[in-house]
Formats: C-alpha cells, structure tokens, sequence
C-alpha cells in the first residue's frame, strides 16, 4: 500500500467496527463492510456450482464408457477431472453458505442452470472434445465471473482464480490428449449453424 493510499482511505474507527460486528451476527462472514450484492454474487456461485455438477457427471460418464485402444489411459483422466470438478462444486457450496444462501443441487435445474453442456459422445474423440469445449465454457464463465467481482469480494474472486487455474490445466490436458488420439477416434467436425 503506497502513502497514497493510506491517504484516500479514512483511519479505522475501532469504536464503529466494534459495534457493527456485534450487530447481525446471524449474517457470520457478511459484515456491514461488504460491498457487493450478497443475492447476485449468490445466485452466479448457484451458476458455477451447477456447471461444475454438470461437468463432473460428464465426466464420470465419459469414464466409465471410455472405448478402444487409448481407453484406459484418457478414461482415467477423465475421472480424476471428475472428481476435480467435484471439490470446485463443494468449494463453491461452501462458500454459497458462508454468504447467507443456500446451494441449490436440486437436480430438476441442474441443466438450465448450468453454462456447461451434457454432451455423451460416441467415440473417445468425441467425449474428449466436448469435454475441452465444456472446460473452455468454464474458463470464459470464471473470468468473467472474476472481472464483475473486482475488489468487492476478494475471498470469493480467490476461490474463482484457484478454480479457473484448474479448467485451464483441465483444458490443456484434454488438448494434449486430443491431439494423442488416432485419427480415426476423432470427432467429425460439426458444421457451423448458418446466420440467420
């Protein structure tokens, strides 16, 4: 912190502080001193935690159902990211709750909610592209995510960049194993959706 700084920002009143933090004690981590909207900052954690379920359980599919020669190896990367996708959805549970709310698993919305995509996959190329394109929806979602918090939230914005830095260690790894894969495993490109 510069001597700038320290000179916009008014000395702390202990007397204020202490009172404020005897006041709604109901509220825990949530002080009258934070500064972003507690219900939108909520309902965009419901969002990724929703994404991360989706993508978990897409994972775990494409575990289980993984075929062929590369098989064993890019089905167990898929369950380890699985289970990575997992901790981010607790993570983020944990810190829906800490913020007054409550995560919302409920598995009826869990596909509307999410930015993420269920998509199965016929062939070992397949899943590993949707799971790439689903990873770099991620990316692009926590970014964003990041960029509306600014400063508002930092503990919540450090959770997001521990996570992100996970979806793009996730990315490169299924772009490493995509390129791995025979040519005849690999998906056929999809057209693009003409303008209308």
């Amino acid at each position: 912190m510069t001597h700038a700084d320290n000179a916009a920002q008014p000395p702390l009143d202990l007397n204020t502080l202490r009172q404020q933090a005897r006041q709604h004690l109901d509220q825990g981590a949530v002080t009258a001193d934070y500064p972003a909207h507690r219900l939108e900052v909520i309902a965009q954690l419901n969002t990724a935690l929703a994404t991360e379920l989706v993508c978990s359980l897409r994972y775990r599919y494409h575990h289980f159902m993984a075929r062929g020669i590369h098989s064993q190896t890019v089905g167990q990367e898929f369950l380890v990211h699985a289970n990575e996708e997992l901790e981010h959805a607790d993570w983020l549970a944990e810190r829906i709750v800490q913020l007054g709310g409550q995560p919302d698993f409920s598995p009826d919305t869990l596909l509307g909610r999410s930015h993420a995509e269920y998509v199965r996959g016929e062939t070992l190329g397949d899943m590993i592209r949707e799971n790439l394109v689903a990873e770099r929806i991620g990316i692009d979602s926590y970014r964003h995510l990041i960029r509306s918090l600014q400063d508002q939230d930092p503990t919540t914005r450090r959770l997001l960049e521990r996570i992100l830095a996970v979806e793009e260690g996730h990315a490169d790894e299924l772009a490493d194993l995509l390129q791995q894969v025979p040519p005849n495993l690999l998906p056929t490109p999809r057209p693009a959706l003409l303008a209308q």
